[in-house]
């Protein structure tokens, strides 16, 4: 919950530097991952969380709350934590060089961090992973005939070793805190991660990367992200659009 200043880890981008940047569309800007670390638990997360719900309605950002369950011994067990969300802030935060981890914390597409209610450091993280030179890869998801999905990665000259994640989150949670240190509150969670599953491997060959069948029955919604291995820096991203799957259309 202390605040730390902002940090940036130029490793993380040099992990990959092999790997040229993927061609975008004339017009259409990198679609960048925000990840904050948060919980139910800390006092002074909410600021953050309603900073990322703002963040949230960006077309150039992927903004996703995520849950870690180191502080649900304090009164209140924060009922979205999951114990991948602290491993994976705590890979974060042994490539960016911190001792430890704290609350709230915002990391920029796997190479910047800062802390996730001072907004004017988190702009700046976000302008600076956009100018740091590295690599970037198109991520593209398409529908099959089959009503499936697939992701479709171009071959790139790189050996660097990437995973491919599913993303299922939950655009808003009201939950009224009983206990701890927000107690008789009400807080609002934006985009709240329920699933993180590996679904592949890309190491800059062209790939075709089949996805599980996604539950569409719910208000959930998905992404696909391919990030350096061991919580690297982010290379690509996409938001998947069910309408798709619904209709049935797809190549």
């Amino acid at each position: 919950m202390k605040a730390l200043a902002i940090a940036f880890a130029a490793a993380s981008i040099l992990a990959g530097a092999a790997l040229k940047p993927g061609a975008a569309a004339a017009g259409e800007r990198a679609l960048l991952v925000v990840e904050l670390f948060t919980s139910q638990g800390c006092s002074s997360c909410p600021p953050a969380e309603a900073y990322l719900g703002e963040l949230a309605k960006r077309h150039d950002l992927l903004a996703l709350e995520q849950h870690v369950d180191y502080w649900d011994y304090i009164g209140w067990k924060d009922p979205f934590a999951l114990s991948a969300m602290t491993d994976r802030q705590r890979r974060y935060n042994q490539r960016l060089g911190r001792g430890y981890v704290y609350t709230p914390q915002m990391v920029v597409g796997g190479i910047a961090e800062a802390v996730g209610s001072d907004r004017a450091a988190v702009e700046r993280a976000v302008a600076s992973a956009r100018t740091t030179p590295g690599p970037r890869v198109a991520v593209r998801v398409a529908a099959t005939a089959k009503g499936l999905l697939r992701v479709d990665l171009p071959q790139a000259e790189s050996n660097v070793l990437c995973d491919v994640f599913l993303i299922g989150f939950d655009p808003l949670h009201m939950t009224k805190v009983l206990r701890g240190e927000n107690g008789g509150r009400t807080l609002n969670n934006y985009n709240v991660v329920r699933e993180f599953q590996h679904v592949g491997f890309w190491s800059g060959q062209a790939a075709t990367i089949d996805l599980p069948k996604l539950d569409i029955g719910t208000m959930r919604s998905w992404a696909v992200i391919v990030q350096v291995e061991d919580s690297g820096a982010v290379l690509g991203a996409a938001r998947i659009n069910t309408e798709t799957l619904t209709t049935g259309r797809g190549p």
